[in-house]
């Protein structure tokens, strides 16, 4: 996403003349026969390599903002720490830690890590990507292990930041996927009958815009970079249908430092607190279509969303309002205090006709009495419906039956939940669970 609104060739002259020298690799392998993977402990432990056995690594590492790895967004924007400042053409991304290192040159600092051949587990002291050798005030813990293509992963951010303001929800890279020039064809499946068979599709790159990425719904959650025979590496993340992508420069041979370069990143909107603890799990799997479809059918189809707040967010976010922060204890305890406050869920995707009901599990402080509740199909159209509540702060469980409204059918990619029309000082909801019903 670093790249989102700059040309490539302009991109690798900015900021030539400052950047260190670059860390000698210090990579560390597991394999299984069938691929290898290889993370480099002098860039935090990202991913450097990955290639089939005896077969060339397909992973690009051009700069320090490639390989595959961890990456989270924050405020403010710009973002500088005393006299240290980033350039104008990185201002826009705010605080932004990354796995490999940052900008300049300078890797991020690797204080602790194990493997057993089979196994890798690293933990690292990220980056600040704008800013010039600025380590994060975070960690950052990455567990892999091998199962036939596919290289399992699990992650996780802890944050420790000094400043404990609330920034706003930003989208994060769960996470950053960058591979070589022959990567150049971007699949995914982004129909409304996920796990059908359906033919999957090709993402266009866009048209007339200096944007090389684009974004699209992965209904069924993965997918892929691949090359002119149909080969590749696709991104399942069970927690991301929203993906983010493309390719960057002019196919051609598979160089590890060449700028060109394909690139994917699931998505997830989600509010960042300063002593957040941020985990996901997702896969590599290498191969065709096909064989990455199968692997993936293997998971089992997602069931419906059924949202418990009684440790985390669960990937919801907020507008016009705020919350009380982290941890999330028992339930998510919302501040409607601003005009139009909205509760915002993550990109998902359903059936409307597999769901006739909602459950909303809340107790609501409000002179109001009555809330909304909007969808999203994935046609792209919004409806809403309101449903009473009674604003004494006692939790009661409210059914709403969206079947009942002729706008509730095809694929619900979003939900949205308005507690009230509009906030006042000292009115609040407290949810503990949003439930999509059969």
């Amino acid at each position: 996403m670093r790249r989102v609104l700059l040309l490539l060739a302009w991109c690798a002259v900015a900021g030539a003349s400052d950047k260190s020298p670059r860390p000698e690799p210090q990579i560390r392998f597991i394999e299984n026969g069938v691929i290898r993977v290889g993370v480099d402990l002098n860039l935090g432990g990202a991913i450097t390599w990955l290639s089939k056995i005896g077969g060339e690594n397909i992973v690009n590492n051009w700069d320090l903002g490639r390989q595959v790895q961890m990456s989270y967004y924050s405020g403010p924007a710009p973002f500088s720490v005393a006299e240290k400042k980033p350039a104008a053409h990185w201002a826009h991304l705010g605080w932004n830690p990354i796995q490999s290192g940052d900008d300049f040159g300078n890797g991020s600092r690797v204080i602790e890590h194990r493997g057993d051949g089979g196994s890798l587990y690293v933990k690292c002291i990220p980056q600040q990507w704008p800013l010039n050798d600025v380590p994060g005030e975070c960690t950052f813990e990455c567990w892999l292990e091998l199962e036939g293509a596919a290289v399992k992963m699990r992650c996780r951010f802890q944050n420790e930041r000094t400043d404990h303001t609330q920034y706003d929800a930003r989208p994060q890279e769960l996470p950053a996927v960058y591979l070589n020039a022959p990567f150049h064809r971007v699949l995914s499946y982004t129909g409304d009958r996920p796990f059908s068979g359906a033919a999957v599709s090709e993402i266009p790159r866009p048209a007339g815009s200096p944007d090389d990425w684009t974004r699209w719904l992965a209904t069924e959650r993965w997918s892929a970079l691949v090359n002119d025979e149909g080969w590749g590496v696709a991104l399942w993340n069970p927690s991301c249908v929203s993906f983010i992508g493309g390719f960057a420069g002019r196919p051609g041979a598979n160089d590890t430092l060449s700028p060109a370069t394909g690139y994917l990143a699931g998505q997830r909107i989600e509010i960042l607190d300063h002593n957040i603890t941020h985990e996901f799990r997702c896969e590599l799997i290498v191969g065709t279509a096909e064989e990455i479809r199968a692997r993936v059918r293997s998971h089992g189809s997602p069931g419906l969303p059924d949202w418990r707040f009684d440790h985390d967010r669960q990937g919801w976010h907020l507008r016009n309002a705020r919350d009380t922060g982290w941890p999330i204890q028992g339930s998510w305890r919302v501040l409607l205090d601003r005009d139009d406050p909205q509760l915002i869920s993550p990109v998902t995707f359903f059936r409307a006709e597999n769901a006739p009901r909602l459950s909303v599990e809340a107790a609501f402080t409000t002179r109001h009495r009555a809330a909304e509740v909007f969808w999203t199909r994935h046609d792209g159209a919004e409806y809403s419906r309101s449903f009473p509540v009674t604003g004494d702060g006692r939790v009661r469980r409210h059914e709403i039956r969206l079947a009942d409204s002729p706008e509730w059918r095809g694929g619900i990619v979003r939900l949205r939940l308005d507690p009230a029309p509009a906030g006042a000082a000292g009115e609040r909801v407290e949810v503990l669970a949003i439930r999509v019903e059969k």
